[in-house]
């Protein structure tokens, strides 16, 4: 059987990261020996969640400007995002009430700006631990929602590929010059709760400014996000500085291929812009050399290999794929979101591995799968057709 969607290839993708990801995570506790080989010379978490980037990259400005409409755009990514992130996160408190599984020590930050922070989904870049580790990545995914609506109110969206390339530089240029900032440098000069308190109000005002029917709210609404989001990444993520604006730059490179495909601009421009994007990522990871918790090599091939495979991806768009590629992919959100607690409870309950084990590795896929197949289908699905009917109402004429 083979899939027929026009955008199976972005589906298929999807599912082959997540699945990437899972390993990754997994593998601390089914193969831990095997992790510690493959590790340096092949990052499987960066491979994935930039494969999931580039398609990030190409889908969200695609959904917004195809809608036309920033109200029901944010619509639209409330009721994809926030539901299942809602029940996982309810979940994970849950088992730790229980005992089974614990949560990060956030220090001195009260439940309640721990809450707002995540509510924002920007707590990686607001200084505040994530109650999960993959929460980290969907800091990115909603600073990318904010440039995307911050370009799309000031008319300037189709210039994705300067974007790119410019962020790619920056980012090279950054690592050339040494400059280096410790993880959430700007949280440690003004403080956690009041950057929590000004950014959380701040994203409030903008979404609610660029969602209004008045043209000048909207371009308000649209650059404070915007400029939220450039502040945010490269100084107070916690990841260097070099990566943070590669993250941008790949998202906007898979901007620029959706340009390219629906005819807004040449191919030539998506080729030199992917090639400015690989030059810069490469040389940045290679400058910034070996460190504890990073290699280069692991690094470099990695980013190498998520680039290629999009391509590979791009190149499969008009194939029919198997459908077990883009059923993945349509359940990749749950993969990702759910895996984390399910390890947590096995971690704290049956342990890790002293040896590598297979057998259990798959053996967790096999309960991981359809147990996402039923968060999908009894909260992502609904919380999706909830979302189209609410934007259908109040969309703009």
């Amino acid at each position: 059987m083979a899939g027929s969607s026009r955008l199976g290839w972005l589906d298929a993708l999807r599912g082959i990261a997540a699945l990437v990801v899972v390993f990754d995570h997994s593998s601390y506790t089914f193969m831990a020996d095997f992790r510690r080989e493959l590790m340096p010379q092949f990052n499987t978490s960066r491979y994935g969640i930039m494969v999931f980037f580039l398609v990030s990259g190409y889908i969200i400005p695609a959904s917004l400007e195809r809608r036309g409409c920033v109200r029901t755009f944010w619509i639209g990514r409330i009721f994809r995002v926030y539901p299942l992130w809602a029940a996982v996160v309810t979940a994970l408190l849950a088992v730790n009430l229980s005992g089974i599984a614990e949560i990060p020590d956030f220090g001195q930050q009260s439940a309640a700006a721990v809450a707002v922070a995540h509510a924002t989904m920007l707590q990686e870049l607001l200084g505040t631990p994530n109650l999960l580790l993959i929460l980290w990545t969907l800091s990115y995914e909603m600073s990318f929602y904010l440039l995307v609506v911050a370009l799309f109110t000031v008319r300037l969206h189709r210039q994705s590929a300067a974007i790119a390339v410019t962020l790619a530089v920056l980012a090279a240029a950054s690592v050339t010059a040494g400059a280096a900032l410790p993880p959430s440098a700007l949280s440690g000069l003004v403080g956690t709760g009041p950057l929590i308190a000004c950014a959380s109000i701040a994203m409030g005002v903008a979404i609610c400014c660029a969602s209004a029917r008045s043209s000048v709210l909207r371009g308000v609404g649209g650059v404070l996000g915007g400029v939220q989001a450039l502040v945010l990444v490269p100084f107070n993520g916690t990841v260097p500085l070099w990566e943070g604006l590669v993250i941008l730059a790949v998202m906007f490179l898979g901007t620029v291929v959706y340009r390219a495909e629906n005819g807004q601009s040449a191919w030539r421009y998506a080729a030199a812009t992917a090639v400015v994007v690989v030059a810069c990522g490469v040389g940045s990871a290679y400058r910034y050399g070996d460190g504890d918790h990073f290699t280069r090599r692991g690094w470099i091939i990695a980013f190498l290999l998520a680039v290629l495979t999009f391509g590979a991806g791009l190149a499969s768009r008009r194939r029919r794929l198997p459908r077990v590629l883009t059923g993945l992919g349509a359940i990749s959100y749950s993969v990702y979101m759910v895996h984390p607690v399910l390890l947590a409870v096995i971690d704290s309950t049956i342990g890790r591995r002293r040896q590598d084990n297979l057998a259990l590795e798959v053996a967790f896929f096999t309960v991981l799968l359809p147990l996402c197949v039923l968060t999908y289908r009894y909260i992502e699905a609904p919380s999706q057709a909830c979302g189209r009917r609410l934007a259908h109402r109040v969309q703009s004429p």
